[in-house]
């Protein structure tokens, strides 16, 4: 990642105005997030100013659930977020594989102002990660998705936002 290739991308909300799928969908989400005032708090606590790309595509629906919290949290810190489409960014996608083969999205790339990664996360929190390859695998798709929305809709994006903070290594 480099200076021109991060500011050509889309801000989150660039991004945002210009889904396809799910559009409805996106902008609900991203209206109804709130973050809690503890979470705000740290998160201005954070002297780092990081940078954020996310790889994602219209059509997830994990992107859908947590790229907007992601957004809000990037906006509350004052940090900069860029969307970058999968599908055409193959070189990031290919360092930031899930289980070493899977191109799962989304991916949330944080750099520092030098554009040197400080981490990275996705495609979906732990919780969930760990239930859609257990337990989840075993149930047919559309239940399998029906519970995945169910899961997002009673977390509210709380474990995206302990997660991410703990890649600033900010503990909630």
């Amino acid at each position: 990642m480099d200076a021109i290739r991060f500011h050509r991308a889309p801000t989150f909300r660039e991004y945002l105005e210009g889904v396809e799928a799910n559009r409805g969908l996106w902008h609900a989400v991203y209206r109804k997030v709130r973050l809690p005032e503890d979470v705000v708090r740290r998160v201005r606590e954070i002297s780092a100013r990081f940078r954020i790309v996310a790889l994602s595509e219209d059509w997830c629906g994990d992107a859908v659930n947590t790229l907007p919290v992601v957004a809000r949290l990037a906006d509350a810190a004052g940090w900069d977020m860029r969307v970058l489409e999968r599908d055409e960014n193959d070189d990031l996608m290919s360092t930031h594989l899930t289980g070493e083969s899977s191109r799962s999205i989304p991916v949330v790339i944080l750099y520092d102002e030098d554009f040197v990664e400080h981490g990275w996360w996705g495609p979906r929190p732990r919780e969930l990660q760990e239930w859609v390859l257990g337990e989840g695998a075993s149930l047919p798709p559309p239940e399998r998705y029906r519970e995945v929305r169910r899961w997002y809709a009673r977390d509210r994006g709380r474990s995206t936002l302990k997660e991410l903070l703990e890649l600033c290594a900010v503990e909630v």
